[in-house]
Parts: C-alpha cells; sequence; structure tokens
C-alpha cells in the first residue's frame, strides 16, 4: 500500500529573495508498507527545483516521524510561528 499525505511543489516564484546559498526544494509524504517486514512507515521525498523525480526519500518508522514532527515544532516555535498544537 502507497498513499500520498500531501505535498509542496515548488515554482521559481515562490522563492525568498536573497536564496542562494540554498538549494530550493519541493516536498512530499506520504506513506507505505511495501517492505519485507511489512510495517507501515512514513515517507518524506524532497527533490530539488527542476528535477522532479530525482529526490532523496526518507523512509521513517513512528518514532522517527515523530522525532521530525517534534523538531518542526521546536523550529516554528523559535521563530514565533505557531505551532499548531
Amino acid at each position: 500500500m502507497r498513499r500520498s499525505i500531501d505535498d509542496q511543489p515548488i515554482t521559481a516564484e515562490d522563492l525568498p529573495p536573497g536564496i542562494d546559498d540554498a538549494t530550493p526544494v519541493s516536498w512530499a509524504v506520504a506513506v507505505c508498507d511495501d517492505y519485507g517486514d511489512a510495517t507501515c512507515r512514513v515517507i518524506l521525498t524532497v527533490e530539488d527545483l527542476g528535477r522532479p523525480g530525482a529526490g532523496i526519500a526518507a523512509h521513517l518508522a513512528g518514532a522517527d516521524a515523530r522525532r521530525l514532527r517534534a523538531a518542526l515544532r521546536d523550529a516554528l516555535r523559535e521563530i514565533g510561528e505557531d505551532t499548531g498544537v
């Protein structure tokens, strides 16, 4: 089973000014259980702008996905944004 959850394709118009020192990426989140152990995992894929299909996919177990979620929440708090919690 594979199921897409959300994605954020990016275009050159979406980039903030002065992004010369970073690689602009699009991201996608999916779930999948196509592994030998039949365990469901969260898949986070990031791709360079203009290079669809050439991205890197992180296959995260539940604990790792929760750790990433906590890190994103902490980063949002650090920059003064609503954490959604």
